[in-house]
């Protein structure tokens, strides 16, 4: 893809499967990655090393981008409330100058998308992998303040008028 991307890992896991000829073990990688202007996607790979896992990761983040309204002043347009699973996250629009006041996880997320001023909270799990894509869930959900439907001419009522 062009331009730079910030990746971050969030998680590796070892994970491992019973076969007939032992245990066959691999590792698990979760990374964000995101240009922080607005675009920003989550990947996770499997690989027997870690640097493989995370370039699959790092891969299939880029290719699954998702794009994050924000106001001129680098933060989200409205509050929202989200529950993925066990894992529920709140976020707040902050004012100029108020910074990023979030967890860990979500923390992380939204750096990738580029906001520079947002408020916080995880509620439920502690669970990273869940915490992130509750986060890019409630980001993709979030809607523009610059409403198209407004700008549009009204129809004619039924006098004509």
């Amino acid at each position: 893809m062009e331009g730079d991307f910030f990746e971050k890992v969030i998680q590796v896991n070892r994970v491992s499967k019973k076969t007939k000829g032992g245990d066959k073990r691999s590792l698990s990688v979760l990374v964000v990655a995101g240009d922080r202007n607005g675009r920003v996607g989550v990947g996770l790979g499997k690989a027997a090393d870690v640097q493989s896992a995370v370039r699959k990761a790092g891969a299939y983040a880029k290719k699954h981008l998702i794009t994050v309204p924000l106001t001129d002043s680098k933060t989200i347009p409205h509050t929202i409330l989200q529950k993925r699973g066990a894992a529920k996250v709140l976020l707040r629009p902050a004012p100029v100058g108020t910074g990023i006041i979030a967890g860990g996880a979500v923390r992380v997320v939204v750096e990738a998308a580029g906001i520079t001023d947002i408020v916080s909270k995880i509620i439920g799990t502690s669970n990273r992998a869940s915490n992130v894509y509750a986060t890019l869930e409630a980001l993709s959900k979030l809607k523009s303040l610059k409403n198209d439907n407004l700008k549009k001419p009204s129809k004619k009522d039924k006098h004509g008028t």
